[in-house]
């Protein structure tokens, strides 16, 4: 009997001891951000005030349970019916009547106006240093860079971890689903505002360090800012259900200093013109296929598969679209299938990645048409339409 006490005793103890060994070796402490529940202050000064916001108004609600709770356990011990006992006979009381409705108000009150002064701040766009319009696909991001003084920089953000870590054929990335092939990139210490909208369904922009969190609603434009006081990279995701990848479509964005800034812009405004450039030559078939699978692998294989098999989206391997007329797989490619998923690429890549995309597809998956799409041809079929 005494053994079996002494064994009871040890399996009761086990989790304090195994709290214990994770404490002493530091593991605790190592994964306490993955147990967090609670919000984080962010790196923006809005943030701050609504976690202090949040802080404030929970201590408040503790504060109330707490007494509410005692009230309510007192009456129910001291006023519990006994045998022998006559039970208190009484009726309202003015007093309590009017404190229980004014106590209520002056919380509401207190409450109201931090969350008030925060809602404003919130909602204060003026005064913005920059504009980014943000557009949301399925399922990708676009932002524009808008130069009120010149042309405006303009890309796609799109995930960049891949299909083998998706499928579990190789170990998750460090930032599994939380990585992308072009970042945002913003200025430290500069207030930027942000202009959200959408091409075809309901997304929603939130990166929560950034204390930002905005419906992407097509036909519509929701404007949202921020202004980051400390470098670094942040993440964040789609966080409205807008379809079958909807898990797929993260966020990243990079707060550097202004020099680092304005050299990346540069660079990008120095891409877009090379573009132009590039419109205006003609390639070999296999600088054309070489590009096209890099398009391919970025915006068409969610849908059409790795080897053309097909999925959400029809087969291009054998398809009648990929082996047929140019000018009709150039129409579909362009300006999509409504009621489909296919989407309309025309506004989504420019017209070297177009001619690109439909000559890999005419040429791969045992296609082997031969054919060529140049840019100009893209250029001139959207002329035409």
């Amino acid at each position: 009997m005494h053994s079996q006490a002494k064994r009871l005793l040890k399996l009761a103890l086990s989790p304090v001891l195994l709290l214990l060994s994770f404490l002493s070796t530091g593991v605790w402490a190592e994964e306490a951000p993955r147990w967090q529940v609670n919000m984080s202050p962010g790196v923006t000064e809005v943030g701050a005030k609504i976690y202090d916001l949040h802080m404030t108004v929970i201590w408040i609600c503790v504060v109330i349970g707490v007494v509410v709770f005692a009230i309510m356990f007192y009456s129910i011990l001291a006023h519990r019916k006994s045998p022998d006992r006559e039970p208190a006979q009484f009726h309202e009381s003015t007093t309590v009547e009017i404190a229980w409705t004014v106590i209520p108000f002056i919380i509401l009150v207190v409450m109201a106006f931090p969350a008030t002064t925060t809602l404003i701040d919130i909602y204060n766009t003026d005064d913005a240093e920059m504009d980014i319009l943000i557009t949301g696909y399925q399922w990708k991001w676009k932002y524009e860079y808008i130069n009120p003084e010149g042309e405006n920089v303009k890309f796609f953000s799109n995930l960049r971890t891949g299909k083998t870590e998706i499928y579990n054929e190789d170990d998750k990335g460090e930032h599994y689903l939380l990585e992308v092939d072009e970042p945002m990139v913003i200025p430290v210490n500069t207030k930027v505002r942000f202009l959200v909208t959408a091409n075809d369904v309901i997304h929603s922009w939130w990166v929560p360090a950034l204390a930002v969190k905005k419906d992407a609603i097509p036909g519509f434009i929701n404007e949202a800012w921020t202004e980051v006081n400390q470098l670094g990279v942040y993440r964040g995701q789609c966080a409205e259900l807008c379809g079958r990848d909807h898990g797929f479509m993260p966020i990243v964005v990079n707060v550097v200093e202004r020099e680092e800034y304005d050299n990346w812009l540069a660079e990008k405004a120095a891409d877009a013109v090379k573009i132009k450039e590039l419109m205006a030559q003609e390639f070999t078939l296999d600088e054309l296929a070489a590009r096209g699978k890099d398009v391919y692998m970025r915006s068409c294989v969610a849908c059409h598969g790795v080897n053309g098999e097909g999925g959400v989206g029809k087969a291009i391997a054998g398809s009648a679209v990929a082996t047929g007329d140019i000018a009709t797989h150039l129409e579909i490619t362009i300006n999509g299938v409504p009621g489909t998923a296919m989407q309309a690429f025309g506004g989504q890549l420019n017209d070297v990645d177009l001619a690109a995309v439909v000559t890999y597809q005419r040429n791969a998956f045992g296609n082997n048409m031969g054919d060529k799409v140049q840019p100009i041809d893209v250029y001139q079929f959207k002329q035409g339409q």
